[in-house]
C-alpha cells in the first residue's frame, strides 16, 4: 500500500482539479486530510486514496448528489484497491475506479520524477527552483510553454534540457508553488524563443 502523502497543491496538479476546488472539497468534508504540524503552521496532507477521489471528481463524479459522492469517497478510503464502486440508491450507477487509478499512478510517478530532477538552493539563483546541474529556472520553461513556445524551440534554445524535463515543468510549478514574497522573474516579459541558442551555465 502506498503510504506517501501529498499536499493540496500536489493533489491539484495530478487530479486535474484547481487548487480552490480541492480546498472546497476538503471544507465540505468529502475528504479529510491528515493535519501535519510543522512549527507554527499546519499542513493538510492527502493520502493516495484521497487524491484518487479528487481525480474521480474531475472525471465527473462532481455531478452526482452529495450523498453519493460521500459514499464513493468512503468506499475508496476503506478499500484502496477497489475496481469499481456500485451505487444502488435511486438508479444504479457504477463508478469505474481501476482505470482512473492506473492513470493517476502514472501521473504520481511523473510528479516524483519532477521532484527528483529539480532543486532549490539559496546559493543558486536566490533559491529559485532550477533543473539539477544547471541554472535554468523551471518556472522559465513553464512560462515559455504557456506563452506558446514549442518543445523543439525550447530544446534548441536550452540544449542542457531534454523532452522529459521540459514536459514536466508545468506539473512541477503547479505542484510546488513557492511561498512568501514573489521572486523577481526577469524572463516573464520576454517573448518566447524561436531559434536562439543559449549557453547554459552549470551550477557550482
Amino acid at each position: 500500500m502506498n503510504t506517501t502523502e501529498y499536499t493540496p497543491a500536489q493533489a491539484s496538479a495530478v487530479a486535474n482539479l484547481s487548487l480552490p476546488a480541492v480546498h472546497k472539497l476538503i471544507e465540505r468534508r468529502l475528504i479529510r486530510p491528515r493535519r501535519l504540524r510543522t512549527g507554527r503552521s499546519v499542513q493538510r496532507m492527502l493520502s493516495r486514496e484521497q487524491v484518487l477521489y479528487l481525480r474521480l471528481e474531475a472525471e465527473g463524479v462532481r455531478l452526482l448528489p452529495l450523498a453519493a459522492r460521500r459514499a464513493i469517497a468512503k468506499e475508496i478510503e476503506e478499500s484502496p484497491e477497489v475496481d469499481a464502486v456500485f451505487l444502488t440508491e435511486g438508479s444504479a450507477v457504477v463508478i469505474q475506479v481501476k482505470s482512473v487509478r492506473l492513470e493517476l499512478d502514472l501521473d504520481l510517478k511523473k510528479l516524483e520524477r519532477a521532484e527528483e530532477m529539480i532543486i532549490s538552493d539559496a546559493e543558486t539563483m536566490r533559491g529559485v527552483p532550477v533543473y539539477r546541474g544547471t541554472r535554468i529556472p523551471v518556472e522559465l520553461i513553464a512560462d515559455m510553454l504557456s506563452q506558446g513556445a514549442t518543445l523543439n524551440e525550447i530544446l534548441e534554445g536550452y540544449p542542457a534540457l531534454d523532452r522529459e524535463k521540459v514536459e514536466l515543468a508545468p506539473l512541477y510549478v503547479q505542484a510546488f508553488p513557492r511561498r512568501g514574497r514573489p521572486v523577481s522573474r526577469p524572463w516573464k516579459k520576454r517573448k518566447p524563443i524561436r531559434a536562439t541558442r543559449h549557453r547554459q551555465a552549470h551550477a557550482e
